[in-house]
Protein backbone atom coordinates (compact mmCIF):
# COMPACT_ATOMS: atom_id res chain seq x y z
CA UNK A 1 0.00 0.00 0.00
CA UNK A 2 2.79 2.21 0.75
CA UNK A 3 4.48 1.84 -2.61
CA UNK A 4 1.48 2.49 -4.35
CA UNK A 5 1.11 5.58 -2.48
CA UNK A 6 4.42 7.25 -2.87
CA UNK A 7 4.11 5.60 -7.01
CA UNK A 8 0.42 7.34 -7.38
CA UNK A 9 1.68 10.91 -5.45
CA UNK A 10 4.61 11.03 -7.89
CA UNK A 11 3.11 10.54 -11.08
CA UNK A 12 0.07 12.57 -10.29
CA UNK A 13 2.40 15.52 -9.38
CA UNK A 14 3.96 14.52 -13.07
CA UNK A 15 0.41 14.13 -14.67
CA UNK A 16 -0.13 18.14 -13.41
CA UNK A 17 3.59 19.22 -13.99
CA UNK A 18 3.17 18.09 -18.01
CA UNK A 19 0.24 20.77 -18.37
CA UNK A 20 1.45 23.12 -15.68
CA UNK A 21 5.27 24.00 -17.29
CA UNK A 22 3.84 24.84 -20.58
CA UNK A 23 0.88 26.97 -18.98
CA UNK A 24 3.19 28.57 -16.99
CA UNK A 25 5.36 29.47 -20.12
CA UNK A 26 2.16 31.16 -21.85
CA UNK A 27 1.42 32.92 -18.61
CA UNK A 28 4.96 34.25 -18.68
CA UNK A 29 4.64 35.73 -22.26
CA UNK A 30 1.71 37.16 -21.59
CA UNK A 31 2.21 39.00 -18.69
CA UNK A 32 5.40 40.01 -20.00
CA UNK A 33 4.25 41.06 -23.09
CA UNK A 34 1.50 43.24 -21.20
CA UNK A 35 3.68 45.86 -20.29
CA UNK A 36 1.70 46.14 -16.68
CA UNK A 37 3.61 48.65 -14.73
CA UNK A 38 1.50 47.00 -11.09
CA UNK A 39 1.70 43.60 -12.49
CA UNK A 40 3.43 40.82 -9.73
CA UNK A 41 5.74 38.09 -10.44
CA UNK A 42 3.03 35.71 -9.33
CA UNK A 43 0.11 36.55 -11.84
CA UNK A 44 1.77 34.21 -14.12
CA UNK A 45 2.07 31.70 -11.69
CA UNK A 46 -1.36 32.01 -10.68
CA UNK A 47 -2.72 32.54 -14.52
CA UNK A 48 -1.10 29.14 -15.30
CA UNK A 49 -3.18 27.47 -12.44
CA UNK A 50 -6.23 28.94 -13.29
CA UNK A 51 -5.59 27.79 -17.15
CA UNK A 52 -4.83 24.41 -15.67
CA UNK A 53 -8.12 24.89 -13.19
CA UNK A 54 -10.53 26.30 -16.07
CA UNK A 55 -8.81 22.93 -18.33
CA UNK A 56 -10.31 20.62 -15.59
CA UNK A 57 -14.14 22.89 -16.22
CA UNK A 58 -13.17 24.20 -12.58
CA UNK A 59 -15.63 27.72 -12.36
CA UNK A 60 -14.16 30.85 -11.72
CA UNK A 61 -16.01 32.98 -9.07
CA UNK A 62 -14.88 37.20 -10.05
CA UNK A 63 -14.94 40.35 -8.92
CA UNK A 64 -14.33 42.71 -12.02
CA UNK A 65 -11.84 45.67 -12.14
CA UNK A 66 -12.38 48.22 -11.07
CA UNK A 67 -15.33 48.71 -9.69
CA UNK A 68 -15.43 45.00 -8.20
CA UNK A 69 -18.86 44.16 -9.86
CA UNK A 70 -19.11 40.09 -9.39
CA UNK A 71 -18.98 37.67 -12.12
CA UNK A 72 -18.72 34.73 -12.94
CA UNK A 73 -17.05 32.04 -15.21
CA UNK A 74 -18.47 29.05 -15.83
CA UNK A 75 -18.75 28.67 -19.90
CA UNK A 76 -15.53 26.90 -19.77
CA UNK A 77 -14.09 25.00 -23.33
CA UNK A 78 -14.98 21.36 -23.44
CA UNK A 79 -11.82 20.52 -25.24
CA UNK A 80 -9.68 21.94 -22.62
CA UNK A 81 -10.64 18.69 -20.96
CA UNK A 82 -9.24 16.26 -23.09
CA UNK A 83 -5.86 18.22 -22.05
CA UNK A 84 -5.61 16.85 -18.37
CA UNK A 85 -7.57 13.55 -20.00
CA UNK A 86 -4.62 12.20 -21.64
CA UNK A 87 -1.89 13.83 -19.43
CA UNK A 88 -3.67 11.58 -16.56
CA UNK A 89 -3.74 8.64 -18.65
CA UNK A 90 -0.45 8.50 -19.73
CA UNK A 91 0.55 9.39 -15.94
CA UNK A 92 -1.20 6.37 -14.79
CA UNK A 93 0.45 4.29 -17.77
CA UNK A 94 3.59 5.09 -16.18
CA UNK A 95 2.66 4.49 -12.40
CA UNK A 96 0.95 1.40 -13.51
CA UNK A 97 4.47 0.02 -15.30
CA UNK A 98 6.68 1.30 -12.59
CA UNK A 99 4.54 -0.88 -10.01
CA UNK A 100 5.19 -3.85 -12.16
CA UNK A 101 1.54 -6.11 -10.33
CA UNK A 102 2.82 -4.82 -6.32
CA UNK A 103 -0.85 -4.16 -6.02
CA UNK A 104 -3.68 -6.43 -5.46
CA UNK A 105 -6.35 -5.01 -7.51
CA UNK A 106 -6.15 -2.50 -10.31
CA UNK A 107 -9.51 -1.10 -9.52
CA UNK A 108 -7.99 0.44 -5.67
CA UNK A 109 -4.98 2.07 -7.77
CA UNK A 110 -7.11 3.66 -9.84
CA UNK A 111 -9.02 5.16 -6.88
CA UNK A 112 -5.98 5.96 -5.05
CA UNK A 113 -4.88 7.64 -8.20
CA UNK A 114 -7.85 9.85 -8.22
CA UNK A 115 -7.92 10.89 -4.70
CA UNK A 116 -4.66 12.10 -4.75
CA UNK A 117 -5.11 13.68 -8.08
CA UNK A 118 -8.40 15.50 -6.89
CA UNK A 119 -6.40 16.41 -3.50
CA UNK A 120 -4.09 17.75 -5.84
CA UNK A 121 -6.19 19.81 -7.84
CA UNK A 122 -8.40 20.85 -4.79
CA UNK A 123 -5.32 22.77 -2.99
CA UNK A 124 -4.25 24.47 -5.64
CA UNK A 125 -7.30 25.62 -6.17
CA UNK A 126 -7.73 26.97 -2.88
CA UNK A 127 -4.39 28.38 -3.04
CA UNK A 128 -4.04 30.27 -5.84
CA UNK A 129 -7.30 32.83 -5.19
CA UNK A 130 -6.64 36.38 -5.42
CA UNK A 131 -8.81 38.99 -4.84
CA UNK A 132 -10.20 39.51 -8.51
CA UNK A 133 -10.23 35.92 -8.88
CA UNK A 134 -11.23 32.80 -6.96
CA UNK A 135 -11.83 29.26 -8.16
CA UNK A 136 -14.64 27.31 -6.79
CA UNK A 137 -12.46 25.10 -5.46
CA UNK A 138 -15.21 23.23 -3.37
CA UNK A 139 -16.26 21.67 -6.63
CA UNK A 140 -12.68 20.73 -6.97
CA UNK A 141 -13.03 17.27 -5.85
CA UNK A 142 -15.49 15.81 -7.11
CA UNK A 143 -14.75 17.21 -11.02
CA UNK A 144 -11.26 16.07 -10.43
CA UNK A 145 -12.10 12.83 -8.84
CA UNK A 146 -14.80 12.36 -11.98
CA UNK A 147 -12.01 13.21 -14.64
CA UNK A 148 -9.35 11.33 -13.20
CA UNK A 149 -11.43 8.14 -12.55
CA UNK A 150 -12.38 8.01 -15.76
CA UNK A 151 -9.27 8.61 -17.47
CA UNK A 152 -7.80 6.00 -15.51
CA UNK A 153 -10.35 3.36 -16.60
CA UNK A 154 -9.29 3.77 -20.10
CA UNK A 155 -5.23 2.78 -18.57
CA UNK A 156 -3.98 -0.47 -18.18
CA UNK A 157 -6.28 -3.58 -18.02
CA UNK A 158 -9.76 -1.34 -19.34
CA UNK A 159 -13.02 -2.04 -17.64
CA UNK A 160 -15.33 -3.20 -20.47
CA UNK A 161 -18.06 -1.02 -20.43
CA UNK A 162 -21.89 -2.13 -20.63
CA UNK A 163 -23.69 -2.80 -23.16
CA UNK A 164 -26.56 -0.20 -23.31
CA UNK A 165 -23.34 2.52 -22.26
CA UNK A 166 -21.61 1.72 -25.37
CA UNK A 167 -24.95 2.16 -27.44
CA UNK A 168 -25.53 5.27 -25.83
CA UNK A 169 -21.82 6.62 -26.50
CA UNK A 170 -22.52 5.66 -29.94
CA UNK A 171 -25.36 7.63 -30.25
CA UNK A 172 -23.36 10.63 -29.00
CA UNK A 173 -20.10 9.95 -30.96
CA UNK A 174 -22.89 10.10 -33.75
CA UNK A 175 -24.67 13.55 -32.88
CA UNK A 176 -21.09 15.15 -32.11
CA UNK A 177 -19.29 14.02 -34.82
CA UNK A 178 -21.65 15.34 -37.36
CA UNK A 179 -22.00 18.47 -35.72
CA UNK A 180 -18.06 19.00 -35.25
CA UNK A 181 -18.65 18.58 -39.47
CA UNK A 182 -21.25 21.15 -39.34
CA UNK A 183 -19.18 23.33 -37.26
CA UNK A 184 -16.40 23.22 -39.90
CA UNK A 185 -18.13 23.49 -42.75
CA UNK A 186 -20.23 26.73 -41.21
CA UNK A 187 -17.28 28.37 -40.37
CA UNK A 188 -15.66 28.32 -43.71
CA UNK A 189 -18.68 29.25 -45.38
CA UNK A 190 -18.83 32.47 -42.72
CA UNK A 191 -15.01 32.64 -42.86
CA UNK A 192 -15.20 36.64 -43.83
CA UNK A 193 -17.51 37.05 -40.34
CA UNK A 194 -15.26 34.59 -38.21
CA UNK A 195 -12.30 36.88 -39.61
CA UNK A 196 -13.68 40.48 -39.28
CA UNK A 197 -14.49 39.14 -35.20
CA UNK A 198 -10.64 38.20 -35.29
CA UNK A 199 -9.41 41.44 -36.20
CA UNK A 200 -11.66 44.03 -34.27
CA UNK A 201 -9.52 41.82 -31.55
CA UNK A 202 -6.36 42.82 -32.77
CA UNK A 203 -3.99 39.82 -31.39
CA UNK A 204 -1.09 39.90 -32.52
CA UNK A 205 1.05 37.38 -33.95
CA UNK A 206 1.10 35.56 -30.20
CA UNK A 207 -1.75 36.56 -29.43
CA UNK A 208 -3.53 34.97 -32.05
CA UNK A 209 -2.18 31.96 -31.57
CA UNK A 210 -3.35 31.86 -28.38
CA UNK A 211 -6.63 33.08 -29.63
CA UNK A 212 -6.80 30.14 -31.90
CA UNK A 213 -5.97 27.53 -30.02
CA UNK A 214 -8.96 29.12 -27.24
CA UNK A 215 -11.70 28.42 -30.45
CA UNK A 216 -10.31 24.70 -30.99
CA UNK A 217 -10.91 24.07 -27.48
CA UNK A 218 -14.76 25.52 -27.87
CA UNK A 219 -14.92 23.66 -31.15
CA UNK A 220 -17.30 20.65 -28.61
CA UNK A 221 -18.69 23.94 -26.92
CA UNK A 222 -20.24 24.98 -30.61
CA UNK A 223 -20.70 21.24 -32.24
CA UNK A 224 -22.83 20.84 -28.71
CA UNK A 225 -24.67 23.99 -29.40
CA UNK A 226 -25.54 23.20 -33.05
CA UNK A 227 -26.83 19.73 -32.21
CA UNK A 228 -29.09 21.99 -29.61
CA UNK A 229 -30.22 24.24 -32.34
CA UNK A 230 -31.25 21.83 -34.93
CA UNK A 231 -33.36 19.74 -32.28
CA UNK A 232 -35.35 22.82 -31.79
CA UNK A 233 -34.35 24.55 -28.42
CA UNK A 234 -31.59 26.78 -29.68
CA UNK A 235 -28.82 28.24 -27.55
CA UNK A 236 -27.94 31.37 -25.70
CA UNK A 237 -25.37 34.05 -26.22
CA UNK A 238 -26.03 36.43 -23.33
CA UNK A 239 -28.86 36.96 -21.00
CA UNK A 240 -32.20 37.30 -22.63
CA UNK A 241 -31.31 36.36 -25.97
CA UNK A 242 -31.94 33.15 -28.24
CA UNK A 243 -31.35 32.20 -31.32
CA UNK A 244 -33.36 29.01 -32.81
CA UNK A 245 -34.74 27.84 -35.83
CA UNK A 246 -38.15 29.81 -34.82
CA UNK A 247 -37.29 32.50 -32.59
CA UNK A 248 -34.42 35.01 -33.20
CA UNK A 249 -33.29 37.74 -30.21
CA UNK A 250 -29.88 38.25 -29.89
CA UNK A 251 -27.76 41.44 -28.82
CA UNK A 252 -24.41 42.53 -28.62
CA UNK A 253 -22.73 39.40 -28.65
CA UNK A 254 -18.80 39.09 -27.24
CA UNK A 255 -15.77 39.31 -29.79
CA UNK A 256 -15.52 35.52 -30.10
CA UNK A 257 -14.46 34.52 -34.11
CA UNK A 258 -16.56 31.05 -33.65
CA UNK A 259 -19.66 33.21 -33.05
CA UNK A 260 -19.31 34.52 -36.89
CA UNK A 261 -21.16 31.01 -37.23
CA UNK A 262 -24.83 32.31 -35.86
CA UNK A 263 -27.48 32.48 -38.49
CA UNK A 264 -28.66 35.95 -38.77
CA UNK A 265 -32.30 35.55 -38.36
CA UNK A 266 -34.83 32.72 -38.51
CA UNK A 267 -34.36 29.46 -39.89
CA UNK A 268 -37.44 27.46 -40.13
CA UNK A 269 -35.55 24.83 -42.27
CA UNK A 270 -33.82 24.00 -40.02
CA UNK A 271 -36.30 21.93 -37.57
CA UNK A 272 -36.27 19.38 -40.36
CA UNK A 273 -33.14 18.19 -38.28
CA UNK A 274 -35.62 16.98 -35.77
CA UNK A 275 -36.07 14.49 -37.87
CA UNK A 276 -32.18 13.28 -37.43
CA UNK A 277 -32.60 12.82 -33.92
CA UNK A 278 -35.59 10.30 -34.34
CA UNK A 279 -33.49 8.64 -36.58
CA UNK A 280 -31.57 8.18 -34.27
CA UNK A 281 -34.28 6.75 -32.22
CA UNK A 282 -34.06 4.27 -34.84
CA UNK A 283 -30.89 3.44 -34.90
CA UNK A 284 -31.11 3.27 -30.97
CA UNK A 285 -33.99 0.55 -30.92
CA UNK A 286 -32.59 -1.32 -33.70
CA UNK A 287 -29.02 -1.79 -31.52
CA UNK A 288 -30.95 -2.58 -28.36
CA UNK A 289 -33.68 -4.35 -29.17
CA UNK A 290 -31.50 -7.76 -30.53
CA UNK A 291 -30.54 -7.98 -26.58
CA UNK A 292 -34.44 -7.24 -25.44
CA UNK A 293 -36.59 -4.36 -24.07
CA UNK A 294 -34.75 -4.16 -20.87
CA UNK A 295 -31.32 -3.14 -23.04
CA UNK A 296 -33.07 -0.55 -25.30
CA UNK A 297 -34.66 1.40 -22.07
CA UNK A 298 -31.11 1.47 -20.07
CA UNK A 299 -29.25 2.68 -23.72
CA UNK A 300 -32.50 5.18 -23.52
CA UNK A 301 -31.45 6.31 -20.28
CA UNK A 302 -27.72 6.39 -20.46
CA UNK A 303 -28.82 8.61 -23.86
CA UNK A 304 -30.54 10.81 -21.85
CA UNK A 305 -28.34 11.37 -18.60
CA UNK A 306 -25.54 11.83 -21.22
CA UNK A 307 -27.82 15.00 -22.75
CA UNK A 308 -27.80 16.17 -19.17
CA UNK A 309 -24.21 16.17 -18.73
CA UNK A 310 -23.13 17.57 -22.14
CA UNK A 311 -25.87 20.04 -22.14
CA UNK A 312 -24.00 21.06 -18.33
CA UNK A 313 -20.93 21.05 -19.81
CA UNK A 314 -21.57 23.34 -22.83
CA UNK A 315 -23.35 26.06 -21.02
CA UNK A 316 -22.79 28.26 -18.45
CA UNK A 317 -21.93 32.03 -17.62
CA UNK A 318 -18.86 33.87 -19.37
CA UNK A 319 -17.98 36.89 -16.51
CA UNK A 320 -20.41 39.84 -16.91
CA UNK A 321 -23.93 39.55 -16.30
CA UNK A 322 -24.78 40.21 -19.54
CA UNK A 323 -22.97 36.87 -20.57
CA UNK A 324 -24.73 35.58 -17.76
CA UNK A 325 -26.31 32.80 -19.97
CA UNK A 326 -24.10 31.53 -22.97
CA UNK A 327 -24.40 28.09 -24.75
CA UNK A 328 -27.52 25.49 -24.58
CA UNK A 329 -29.95 25.63 -21.91
CA UNK A 330 -29.45 22.12 -19.88
CA UNK A 331 -33.27 21.05 -19.31
CA UNK A 332 -34.69 22.25 -23.05
CA UNK A 333 -31.82 20.20 -24.44
CA UNK A 334 -32.08 16.58 -22.22
CA UNK A 335 -35.77 17.26 -22.75
CA UNK A 336 -35.89 17.58 -26.76
CA UNK A 337 -33.21 14.85 -27.25
CA UNK A 338 -35.19 12.88 -25.06
CA UNK A 339 -38.34 13.00 -26.48
CA UNK A 340 -37.19 13.02 -30.05
CA UNK A 341 -34.84 10.08 -29.56
CA UNK A 342 -37.78 8.50 -27.74
CA UNK A 343 -40.65 8.80 -30.24
CA UNK A 344 -37.87 7.34 -33.09
CA UNK A 345 -37.72 4.25 -30.46
CA UNK A 346 -40.91 3.83 -29.62
CA UNK A 347 -42.39 3.90 -33.02
CA UNK A 348 -39.26 1.62 -34.03
CA UNK A 349 -40.06 -0.67 -31.04
CA UNK A 350 -43.88 -0.94 -32.03
CA UNK A 351 -43.25 -1.74 -36.09
CA UNK A 352 -40.49 -4.23 -34.77
CA UNK A 353 -43.08 -6.37 -32.33
CA UNK A 354 -45.59 -6.01 -35.15
CA UNK A 355 -43.96 -7.75 -37.58
CA UNK A 356 -43.25 -10.36 -35.41
CA UNK A 357 -46.82 -11.31 -34.91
Amino acid sequence: MQRVLSVSLSHVIRSAAFLLLPFSFLALIAWATAGSASGSTTDPIRGAVWIWLGAHHIPFQLELPPTGIAGYLTYLPIGGVVLPFIAIRSAFNRAIDRLQGDFHDINGVRIIFATLYALLVTALSFLSKSDAITPQWYLAPLIAFLIALVATLTAGVRVALSRPVRIAARIWALILGASLTMVTILIFINFSQVKDITTTLQPGFFGGLLLLFLNVLYLPNAAVALASYFAGTGLAVGAGTLVSPLWYQLGQIPALPLLGILPTGKQPYALFGILLFIGLGVLLARWSLVYGIQALIQSYIFTVVGAILIGYLASGSLMTAEMGAMGVSIWKFALSISVEVGVGAAATMLIMNRNLR
